[in-house]
């Protein structure tokens, strides 16, 4: 909420990337309300949460629709980035506001779709075979059917961007080195997408393996409910603990880290502190 208030309040920060950054922070405010969601059913009632239930389709379905637009969006920033860095010196391309906006757009879409299949029947409220241990009412093929893809997708893509961003930077360094210019600017640069870039892996690594290793066990595990329990559920509890941890670390990665924003975060409290005085005198 505190990136989303700063970056909407100040007007010199609307430029294209801070729309996924803005988007990226809706879908973390998603995922963590629809974890606190699961979380007061757990409270209340421990067993659909475990023996599944028709109560749990909704807050699964945008729990994954949630964590599907946070992967999105998370592939979209490095994209962006790699574009503005890759075609920095061409003047035929330019990432604009309705390219972050489509890009917002179809995130949007597309996890809105994966996320509501099993409210639109592909569910196992009524069949006892193929039927996740994890997350009833799921059925084990929609979790491979969703996990697999995005697990690809969310490890692979920002993996090629960024090492494509140091490769650009390492050459231009060299390039303008060979020329006999300043190439400090570079250089900090390859080492703040680096450093960057291993926190958002190690992140993404510690939030969603967990998970993949827990679709993975519902494929290939054939006891019932009762013989698992505790175990398998508090490994459940955690799994969806690191994801909401994901979705605090975000923020830190990508924009409370900025100098930027932090200034103008500053600066709206200095206002506000002003205005208080202001009011009172």
């Amino acid at each position: 909420c505190t990136v989303i208030f700063t970056r909407m309040a100040t007007k010199d920060l609307h430029k294209p990337i801070s729309i996924l950054f803005c988007n990226l922070a809706f879908s973390d405010l998603f995922t963590s309300f629809s974890g606190f969601w699961i979380s007061m059913l757990f409270i209340t009632n421990p067993d659909i949460t475990v023996f599944g239930s028709k109560d749990m389709l909704a807050p699964y379905a945008l729990y994954t629709m949630s964590i599907l637009s946070t992967i999105y969006n998370l592939v979209s920033i490095g994209i962006e980035r790699y574009l503005a860095v890759a075609e920095s010196m061409r003047t035929r391309f330019r990432v604009a506001r309705n390219h972050c906006i489509a890009a917002v757009l179809i995130n949007w879409v597309l996890a809105f779709f994966l996320g509501c299949l099993p409210l639109m029947g592909w569910n196992c409220l009524h069949m006892e075979k193929n039927l996740s241990v994890l997350y009833s009412p799921f059925c084990v093929d929609y979790l491979i059917f969703i996990a697999f893809p995005n697990v690809v997708v969310a490890f692979i893509i920002p993996l090629f961007t960024y090492l494509r961003i140091i490769i650009i930077l390492r050459k231009r360094k060299l390039r303008m080195k060979a020329c006999g210019q300043a190439t400090g600017t570079y250089k900090s640069a390859e080492i703040q997408v680096a450093r960057t870039s291993i926190f958002i892996w190690l992140l993404a690594l510690i939030s969603y393996a967990p998970f993949f290793a827990g679709v993975i066990f519902d494929a290939t595990n054939h006891q019932c409910h009762a013989d698992l329990y505790p175990g398998v559920y508090i490994f459940r509890n955690c799994t969806a603990m690191l994801i909401t941890m994901n979705c605090l670390g975000n923020p830190i990665i990508y924009t409370l880290k900025a100098k930027t924003l932090g200034a103008k975060l500053k600066a709206l409290k200095c206002l506000s502190t002003n205005r208080v005085r202001a009011c009172t005198i």
